[in-house]
């Protein structure tokens, strides 16, 4: 496992290897437990804090740091993640920093899938849609599903992105 980023409470997040390649994000609890965080998990997380801090800072927060990921984990960006967490309320500073890392790790392995044509922008194209087009949560996470990637890169560019 390669550690990516510890956290106060004792947690960390790590690349391992997956079903596909070495690039799976685990969240590894302070007592070890390691769990696979999907796309319906922070999905969900987004959404909530989108009813809370409004649409507009939320996905703001997210682009800023989409507009950030390439294919390599940069220690400026999770320097900026955590800062960008201070902006929320304090209590839930460390599970928004947890939130944001992930989804950064995660477009991370996006980038990186073998001969991708679409990288990180189809998480983005599904949080656009759950946040704006009022796609439920697990819509989402789900609706490209079977779609080629010429409809999704469509759909992206359609958006801007």
């Amino acid at each position: 496992m390669r550690k990516i980023k510890e956290f106060i409470d004792g947690s960390y997040l790590a690349y391992s290897t997956g079903n596909f390649d070495n690039w799976c994000v685990y969240i590894i609890k302070s007592d070890g437990e390691a769990t696979i965080p999907l796309d319906t998990d922070y999905f969900q997380q987004i959404y909530e804090l989108s009813l809370i801090y409004g649409v507009d800072k939320v996905y703001g927060d997210f682009v800023n740091i989409y507009d950030s990921t390439d294919k390599d984990i940069d220690e400026v960006v999770l320097q900026k993640i955590t800062e960008c967490s201070l902006s929320y309320r304090y209590h839930q500073s460390i599970s928004i920093d947890k939130l944001f890392t992930t989804i950064y790790m995660t477009m991370i392995s996006e980038e990186n899938y073998p001969n991708t044509k679409l990288g990180k922008r189809i998480k983005r194209l599904g949080i656009y849609e759950m946040l704006y087009s009022q796609r439920t949560v697990y819509d989402a996470a789900n609706f490209m599903r079977g779609m080629s990637w010429k409809e999704i890169d469509r759909l992206c560019e359609e958006r801007g992105f």
